[in-house]
């Protein structure tokens, strides 16, 4: 038993029309926020994870290169005090 009820049938087109409307707005809302955070967080100059590892390789070789030139500087003064006449 169906009836022919235009006043439902309109107000389900509306409430059908109004949630995809909300749908279409929320979904342009949060795009729009995602291009807003991405925007102010590139302006904090914060720096990828691939370049965070480089500079941590390059600052562990200077690191281990500076402990070699302490260890080589320690054993030539070591020789240069053995070869010191004492006064």
């Amino acid at each position: 038993m169906q009836t022919d009820n235009r006043i439902f049938d309109d107000f389900a087109k509306f409430v059908n029309g109004a949630a995809g409307t909300f749908a279409g707005m929320t979904r342009e809302a949060e795009a729009n926020f995602k291009e807003k955070l991405k925007e102010w967080i590139g302006g904090l100059n914060f720096v990828s994870r691939d370049e965070f590892e480089a500079v941590k390789a390059m600052a562990a070789a200077a690191r281990d290169d500076a402990d070699a030139l302490k260890a080589r500087l320690d054993k030539l003064e070591a020789a240069k005090a053995t070869k010191a006449p004492k006064a």
